[in-house]
């Protein structure tokens, strides 16, 4: 038997949520990157808007600690619908898998991870994926024993900053 509960996130767990994206950005050597506040995110994860947004445009899978059920969550996937034309299906995107330090090691991102998947075969999602930094060896080895496999004839391109806002405007 597990030692967590995973769950939806609520909006109670917002605090909870923003903490881990800001230690997952310590880990990955950008502690001044995160600008998300907590009125970001419980925009963007329980409020509908105006168009073309009218529902919440990310979800958030959480776990809590079967020890303390009202007590700081140990872990989270934060992920949104994709889709893709050739398929014609949905797929799913983790931006975010982390397990805080005290939980790693446990099986509980196996158990996030295996839970996205299970959320893939439910609704007829064909997918689902997500970018590993390539330093990161520590996460690479859990992706790749779990199946996932590094998709190199793609590359990921970002447009953000000055180049966003002169091509928009």
């Amino acid at each position: 038997m597990s030692e967590w509960s995973i769950r939806s996130a609520e909006p109670s767990d917002v605090p909870d949520i923003l903490a881990m994206i800001q230690e997952l950005a310590e880990f990955e050597r950008e502690p001044d990157a995160v600008k998300a506040t907590a009125a970001d995110l419980t925009r963007i994860l329980f409020e509908g808007g105006d168009a073309p947004h009218p529902a919440p445009a990310a979800y958030c899978d959480v776990a809590t600690s079967k020890d303390s059920l009202d007590g700081p969550l140990v872990g989270m996937a934060l992920w949104y619908l994709t889709f893709s034309t050739w398929e014609g299906a949905h797929g799913i995107y983790l931006e975010d898998l982390y397990v805080r330090p005290s939980a790693r090691g446990s099986g509980l991102g196996h158990d996030l991870l295996a839970g996205l998947a299970k959320r893939c075969v439910d609704s007829g999602y064909t997918r689902l994926e997500w970018s590993a930094l390539n330093w990161n060896s520590t996460a690479i080895d859990f992706y790749l024993a779990h199946g996932a496999r590094p998709q190199s004839e793609w590359t990921k391109f970002r447009l953000a900053d000055d180049a966003l806002h002169s091509l928009g405007s």
